[in-house]
């Protein structure tokens, strides 16, 4: 039997198991929307196509699935961009589908026609350009497939208009295979043996996680490792939740704004084990001087991350999750007292935590950021998911808040993209619906997706946003304070909505704390609000992130106050 291209792109999306759509309607992609109206398929409608990418990008990470949204052509593929960039920088698996003019009409500068394939293609995993009905089935099959296996990633779908209304016979390809791609999941076992013989030579071994440890389910192997070896973990921004932050093996986030004890850790281990993390130059600071005086062991499931910023000594590609076991397996065989043998190495470290802990001064009358975090972490008693926006606030939320498990970070890492957090949390609320769902934000950032709180409003999604305002582009604003003399160009917000009437405009609720001793009160409020919040928290101007590297610098030195 044959059916149209719109129904078509139905049937796959309901093999794939899609029980939500993130998306924005347009001509281009009618006949698409027509249909979907008669589906179960949940639609999410946002208010911009950035919104959308940014919501199926959260709900991937919160819940491991793939992401999709829908848009029209022209400037609603084009709005998709810095989404699919985000994405594509931390590893997340999304599937966009793009409305496209005509075949006919593609090239002539017809209306609202973009090359948003050529546009997105260094941005991608891969993508495509449908034209024909009958291989529209096979790809949308190859895009998810590429999109969920291997190192995760966006795969971009263009359907002319045309195609969509066009009838083909409608089969789906049960298997998939793509010419050169061919990801590997068994890490080599000879390798794995150099892994465990390192550790066994090694007198002061540090496990370095990143955001691979989440994407390959693999937080319990971890643990169980560094349990038995007694090894501890430092991780980075993605990989904050893959291992405990409150263990006692745990030493934070390490980099410009990590740890003093995770810096001096990777400065002075013997033995790097970097797990699904691409030691890139947040992590490194100067690559010179980055672990002189260690070899480095690099496990990822891409080999071209391997060995790009930081040489690998024993380089293994594979997942982690596969390696991680035959590991432990091969670990538990060896005749070594690991307490013992890092008794001297711990102690070390204890003395780091001790010296310089994450720490700051809540004043009586003002309301310090880090205070907000931690607030946040007691009242939701560490079991929400937290999204972040960037800047300042993202770096505060990743050392003060104790996350245990993965998945419950939502961040965007590599891009760091302004707006991000706020249309992520309502991903993340769509897929966990009594879960309760924190964007920390800047006052600054919020602003950039704020549109989306129409969205929440519209379908009922009690996404908290704290918004921790000091009237400043903050993170800019610290750079200008600590390296061009004071000089705050352009990073002032001299007029700022009143964030209270703006969310009770939209059918919110807003709320606000200028007073240390409001923060909690105003806190619980919000969680047993049924309803989108708005929290304005008025605090510090000129509070800064500590500790910071400053750029160039190694990660041993170290801005402390």
């Amino acid at each position: 039997m044959k059916k149209t291209g719109a129904e078509i792109f139905i049937e796959c999306l309901t093999k794939e198991g899609v029980q939500v759509i993130f998306g924005y309607p347009g001509g281009a992609v009618l006949p698409l929307y027509d249909i979907l109206f008669k589906t179960h398929i949940r639609h999410i409608l946002v208010r911009h196509e950035q919104g959308a990418v940014h919501a199926a990008d959260g709900y991937a990470r919160a819940t491991g699935k793939v992401g999709v949204c829908l848009v029209t052509s022209g400037p609603g593929a084009t709005n998709t961009v810095t989404g699919i960039a985000t994405a594509y920088m931390d590893s997340i698996p999304i599937v966009v589908f793009t409305g496209q003019v005509p075949t006919a009409m593609i090239g002539n500068d017809a209306f609202q026609e973009a090359d948003i394939v050529g546009i997105t293609r260094p941005c991608t995993k891969h993508s495509y350009l449908v034209k024909d009905a009958n291989n529209l089935a096979t790809v949308i099959r190859e895009a998810f497939y590429i999109a969920s296996t291997g190192k995760p990633g966006p795969v971009l779908v263009d359907i002319p208009k045309d195609v969509m209304t066009a009838s083909a016979a409608f089969k789906y390809p049960e298997k998939v295979h793509v010419r050169g791609y061919q990801p590997t999941y068994e890490g080599h076992i000879g390798q794995i043996k150099k892994v465990a013989d390192a550790m066994a030579m090694s007198q002061k071994p540090l496990l370095f996680i990143g955001g691979g440890i989440i994407s390959s389910s693999a937080s319990n192997e971890l643990l169980e490792l560094s349990e038995a070896t007694h090894i501890p973990v430092t991780t980075t921004l993605m990989g904050l939740g893959g291992f405990p932050s409150n263990h006692p093996l745990s030493l934070g986030m390490c980099g410009m704004h990590g740890t003093y004890t995770s810096n001096m850790s990777l400065t002075n281990t013997d033995l790097i084990i970097g797990i699904g993390a691409r030691f890139d130059d947040r992590v490194t600071g100067k690559v010179d001087e980055f672990a002189a005086g260690a070899k480095v062991i690099h496990i990822d499931i891409d080999p071209t991350s391997i060995g790009k910023n930081v040489i690998a000594h024993i380089p293994i590609v594979g997942d982690a999750k596969d390696i991680l076991k035959k590991l432990i397996s091969m670990i538990k065989k060896e005749k070594v007292n690991w307490k013992k043998k890092h008794h001297e190495w711990l102690t070390q470290i204890e003395e780091w935590k001790g010296k310089h802990p994450i720490a700051y001064k809540q004043s009586k009358k003002v309301i310090k950021p880090q205070f907000v975090i931690e607030q946040i972490y007691e009242v939701t008693k560490g079991d929400a998911i937290i999204t972040t926006e960037v800047g300042q606030n993202q770096m505060w939320t990743a050392q003060y808040y104790k996350f245990k498990k993965p998945r419950t970070l939502i961040t965007s890492g590599g891009l760091g993209t302004m707006g991000y957090g706020f249309p992520a949390a309502i991903g993340a609320q769509v897929a966990f619906p009594n879960k309760i769902i924190f964007d920390i934000a800047g006052d600054g950032s919020i602003q950039m997706n704020i549109q989306e709180l129409a969205t929440a409003v519209q379908y009922r999604l009690p996404v908290k946003v704290a918004i921790l305002n000091n009237c400043f582009l903050g993170m800019v604003r610290q750079w200008q304070e600590l390296f061009y003399d004071r000089r705050y160009s352009y990073t002032c917000l001299e007029s700022h909505p009143d964030f209270v009437k703006l969310a009770e405009a939209y059918g919110a609720v807003g709320l606000r704390a200028e007073h240390p001793d409001d923060v909690k009160k105003v806190l619980k409020e919000a969680i047993k609000t049924p309803k989108p919040v708005l929290i304005d928290f008025i605090v510090d101007r000129e509070e800064n992130v500590y500790p910071m590297v400053p750029a160039g610098a190694p990660i041993s030195k170290m801005l402390l106050v």
